[in-house]
This record gives C-alpha cells, structure tokens and sequence, in this order.
C-alpha cells in the first residue's frame, strides 16, 4: 500500500537564532520527537541533529531563512491527525508569528511506495508541480484527498506557512 508524503516549506520572518523566531526554533524538537511517536509516522527528513534545529541547514535556493518540513505517512487520517488534533495545530494557528507569506504555493503532498524516502529536490519538484498545474494524482493538497476531513474546518489561511 503507498504512504503518503508531504513537504511543507516556509520562510521565516527572521533568522533561526533571532529572538523573534525562538519560540518556534525552540519548539521544533518538541513538536518533532511528537510527529515521530505518532501512530502512522513513517519518516522524517533530518536536520544536523542539534537541538533546537529541526530541518533548518537544509537551505531552499540557499535562503536560510527558508525551512523546509518534509515526512512520510501511512495514511491520510495518521497525517490529519497528527496536524490538527495535537499541540502541531497550536503553532500552526500562530504561524503568521513567524513566517512570512509566500506568494506562492508552500505546501504538497503525494503518494510514494512503502520505503521510499523523498528527497527535498523530488518533494520541490511536486510542489512546482501543483503549483502550475494544480492538483493531480502527481501532486497534490488536502483538497484531492476525500478522506481527509478536518482541513475543511482548519484550512490554511492564504497567510503564512
């Protein structure tokens, strides 16, 4: 059965070690080792392992301010529930915090076979992929997914990551 993957990018309105990002950075590690618990959590792009640095060093087009968050999932319902029915759906809610808004699309998802890890340059391609031509079995968001349920109460904003 495939899982699910997922990136989410997002550019923060400060770099990693400035005061008005450190509750996010600190956060990170928190949030993270939960998303790793979580019944259905497959995998989990990794940063430098330092703490409080989450995925951070891997730069998109060299920006650092740009974070990336990209994970597998067993399913639809193990990714929901994760992002909406724990302390994720906290900082989410308090995103414009700490991120800027992006013009354009910050988040995707896809379906990958059972022991693929994705790549943050394949994760980017799908994402440029709905961006241009919205979503598609290659490429998609919450929207494609009938099973997905709670995103159409707790729907992304056009805001900020």
């Amino acid at each position: 059965m495939p899982h699910l993957a997922q990136l989410n990018i997002g550019r923060l309105v400060a770099d990693t070690d400035d005061p008005r990002v450190a509750e996010f950075m600190a956060a990170l590690d928190r949030v993270n080792g939960l998303g790793k618990r979580m019944p259905g959590f497959v995998w989990m792009m990794e940063g430098s392992g330092a703490p409080g640095t989450g995925n951070t060093e891997a730069k998109i087009g060299g920006d650092p301010r740009f974070v990336s968050n990209l994970t597998v999932w067993e399913s639809v319902a193990a990714l929901e529930h994760f992002v909406w029915n724990t302390v994720h759906r906290q900082f989410y809610e308090r995103r414009a915090e700490w991120f800027e808004v992006l013009g354009g699309m910050h988040f995707v998802m896809w379906w990958v076979p059972e022991g693929h890890r994705p790549t943050l340059e394949e994760a980017l391609e799908r994402l440029a992929h709905v961006e241009a031509h919205g979503d598609s079995d290659h490429a998609f968001g919450w929207r494609h997914l009938p099973k997905a349920r709670l995103w159409r109460t707790r729907a992304c904003s056009q805001g900020a990551a």
